[in-house]
């Protein structure tokens, strides 16, 4: 099949991954996270990375060059590159989202159960 069809919705809300990388294109890349509560993807920026992300379910902030914002279920977030950025649960409950990275970012196929997982594969 060319390129990539699916239900992103059902696919962000089953997943129980840390991250997990859905589809790899040329200039881009699909990924779908789960966020813990109190956990967030940790402060990092992308010299040469422009991402998306929307939040499907969940509540949190997200951290852009310093500035706060408020996210819930249905909330995007447009990080050009070289934007400092975080996104952080401050939710009881996990928060599900799907972001897309061009140019690609992980390896294809990459998962990483948990952050501790996607941490000490990034030092490796």
């Amino acid at each position: 099949m060319t390129g990539y069809v699916a239900n992103i919705e059902k696919l962000s809300q089953d997943n129980t991954y840390f991250r997990q990388v859905l589809f790899t294109a040329t200039h881009s890349q699909l990924v779908v996270m789960a966020i813990q509560p109190g956990e967030d993807i940790g402060m990092e920026t992308h010299p040469e990375h422009d991402q998306f992300i929307r939040i499907e379910s969940g509540n949190g902030k997200a951290m852009l060059n310093g500035e706060e914002s408020v996210l819930t279920a249905g909330y995007a977030v447009v990080i050009p590159a070289g934007t400092e950025h975080n996104i952080i649960n401050t939710g009881d409950s996990v928060m599900k989202l799907y972001t897309l990275y061009t140019p690609p970012e992980h390896k294809d196929g990459t998962i990483h159960k948990t952050k501790a997982e996607a941490l000490a594969s990034h030092h490796e």
